[in-house]
């Protein structure tokens, strides 16, 4: 069983940066998969950003490609997501994933809320 807390959302203007943070608890972090998704109101949650348990970013979605950044601390059995240049449209409730391989992220957080104001 992995348990996983984000941290880190909160109200920021428009052009403000913020890095989110996801602690696991459970050995098996270092072995996971970990994905950022984002869900607004009245809209599907969407995956940002997945990365492999080596380290390897294996997707960035279109809508925040070169604003953010996914990476992972295996010593900290913590993921981050770097977000730069946010826009109002950011404004979202962010969950940490994580699983055996992509399709099965099968472990999530409870969510952090960012809201971005214009």
């Amino acid at each position: 069983q992995v348990q996983l807390v984000e941290s880190g959302g909160g109200l920021v203007q428009a052009g403000d940066s913020l890095r989110l943070s996801c602690a696991a608890s459970g050995r098996t972090f270092s072995s996971y998969v970990m994905g950022w998704f984002r869900q607004a109101p009245g809209k599907e949650r969407e995956l940002l950003a997945r990365i492999r348990a080596s380290g390897l970013v294996t997707y960035y979605a279109d809508s925040v490609q070169g604003r953010v950044t996914i990476s992972r601390d295996n010593t900290k059995n913590t993921v981050y997501l770097q977000m730069n240049s946010l826009k109002p449209e950011d404004t979202a409730v962010y969950y940490c994933a994580g699983g055996p391989s992509s399709g099965s992220l099968n472990y999530w957080g409870q969510g952090t809320q960012v809201t971005v104001s214009s």
